[in-house]
C-alpha cells in the first residue's frame, strides 16, 4: 500500500509539473537591464536589436522585446507620447487599405482582428504608435507598417510607466 502511495504522489507531482511546463505562459518578456543611453522617463527604441528601453536612470533601463517597421516602412527620429487609449479600435490607414482593400474602415477595440492589442501609446505626428499585438509571434521582427509592436503584457506594463509626452526616440 505504501509503494502504491509513493507511486501516486509521484504521479500527481509529474502531472502538476508536466502541466506548468504545458501551459500557455503570458507572453511577457521585459527585464532591468544596463542602459546608459537617455534620460530616466524616456523611451528608446533601437529597430536593429528590436528592442524598446524604458530608461529608469542610474544606468539602467527595462527591455522590451519589439516587432518593428519592415523594409521601407521604418523611421527614426524623435516623437513623444501624445495618446493613450486601452483596447483601441483602429482604423487602418490610407498606405494599409490600399494593400489589403478588404479590410473593414474600423476594427473594434478588443477584437481578435484588431492588430492594436491590449492597449496603444500614440507618438506625436498622428501616424505610428507604440501598441500590443494579438499576433504575438510577430514580436522580434520587421513585421508592421512602421508601427511599434509589444506583447500585450508588455504593453500594459510599459503603458501603467508613461504618461502624455513622454519621450520617444527611434533609431536604426
Amino acid at each position: 500500500m505504501r509503494d502504491r502511495t509513493r507511486l501516486l504522489a509521484r504521479f500527481v507531482l509529474a502531472s502538476v509539473i508536466g502541466a506548468a511546463l504545458l501551459a500557455p505562459q503570458a507572453a511577457s518578456a521585459h527585464e532591468t537591464v544596463s542602459f546608459k543611453e537617455g534620460s530616466a522617463g524616456t523611451i528608446v527604441i533601437r529597430t536593429n536589436e528590436r528592442r524598446l528601453y524604458y530608461v529608469l536612470g542610474g544606468g539602467q533601463a527595462i527591455r522590451y522585446p519589439v516587432g518593428v517597421g519592415r523594409a521601407g516602412k521604418q523611421w527614426a527620429g524623435t516623437s513623444f507620447i501624445d495618446g493613450m487609449r486601452m483596447k483601441p479600435a483602429w482604423s487602418p490607414p490610407d498606405e494599409v487599405r490600399r494593400d489589403k482593400p478588404s479590410l473593414p474602415a474600423v476594427i473594434p477595440g478588443g477584437s481578435a482582428g484588431n492588430p492594436m492589442g491590449a492597449a496603444a501609446l500614440t507618438l506625436s505626428g498622428g501616424q505610428f504608435a507604440i501598441h500590443g499585438t494579438n499576433a504575438p509571434g510577430s514580436i522580434g521582427g520587421f513585421v508592421s507598417y512602421g508601427c511599434i509592436r509589444m506583447y500585450n503584457a508588455d504593453i500594459l506594463d510599459l503603458y501603467q510607466r508613461v504618461h502624455f509626452g513622454t519621450p520617444v526616440t527611434v533609431t536604426h
